[in-house]
C-alpha cells in the first residue's frame, strides 16, 4: 500500500494518507460502502450518473457538518442525474441520525467502517487516525474522475465552486 507522509495536516500537524492519490482523468476505483440501513452500497449503482464523493472525517464535527449541509443545499439546484455521496467512517446509525436532525435530503451518506476499502482506494485513509481525510471527487457518467481535491488542512472546507463547476462540466 502506498503511503503519502505529510499529504495533509490537522491543526498544522502532518498526517500520512494511505493509498495512491487519485488524479483527474483516471477511472474511478470501484467501491462497496455501508448504507444507513446496513446494506452494501456499490459504486456500480451510480453508473450513468454524475457522482460527487464528499469525503469527511466525521459528521459529528463542525466543518464536516458544514460541508454536508453545503452540498445538500447545492444539490437541490442540480439535475436529478447528479448524486452527492458523503463518505466517512461514522457508523451508519450516526449518519442517519445526523441527516434526520439536519434535514439532509439530497445527500446520501455511506460508511467505510465495515469494508475499509474506499479509504485506501481513493487515497483518503489517515494512517494515524483511522479516519478519512477531507476530500472531494467528481466522477462523470462514464466513471472517469473529473475533479479531485484533497483538502490540505483537514479543518478547512473544500473548494465548493471548483467541485460544482466540474459537476456542471460533466453533465
Amino acid at each position: 500500500m502506498a503511503e503519502r507522509p505529510g499529504a495533509v495536516t490537522f491543526k498544522g500537524g502532518p498526517l500520512t494518507l494511505a493509498g495512491a492519490e487519485i488524479k483527474a482523468g483516471q477511472k474511478a476505483p470501484s467501491f462497496t460502502l455501508t448504507a444507513n440501513n446496513l446494506s452494501d452500497l456499490k459504486s456500480d449503482s451510480y453508473r450513468g450518473k454524475v457522482l460527487v464523493l464528499s469525503v469527511v472525517p466525521s459528521l459529528d464535527t463542525p466543518v464536516c457538518a458544514a460541508q454536508t449541509r453545503k452540498f445538500n443545499q447545492e444539490a437541490t439546484q442540480l439535475a436529478s442525474d447528479v448524486v452527492v455521496l458523503t463518505v466517512s467512517m461514522d457508523l451508519p446509525f450516526a449518519q442517519a441520525r445526523f441527516c434526520g436532525a439536519e434535514g439532509i435530503a439530497r445527500v446520501v451518506t455511506a460508511s467505510d467502517y465495515k469494508h475499509r476499502v474506499f479509504g485506501e482506494s481513493y487515497g483518503v485513509l489517515i494512517k494515524e487516525l483511522g479516519l478519512l481525510t477531507r476530500a472531494v471527487f467528481v466522477v462523470d457518467k462514464a466513471g472517469v474522475v473529473r475533479h479531485t481535491q484533497y483538502v490540505p488542512e483537514i479543518t478547512h472546507e473544500p473548494d465548493y465552486a471548483a467541485a460544482l463547476a466540474a459537476v456542471k462540466a460533466a453533465l
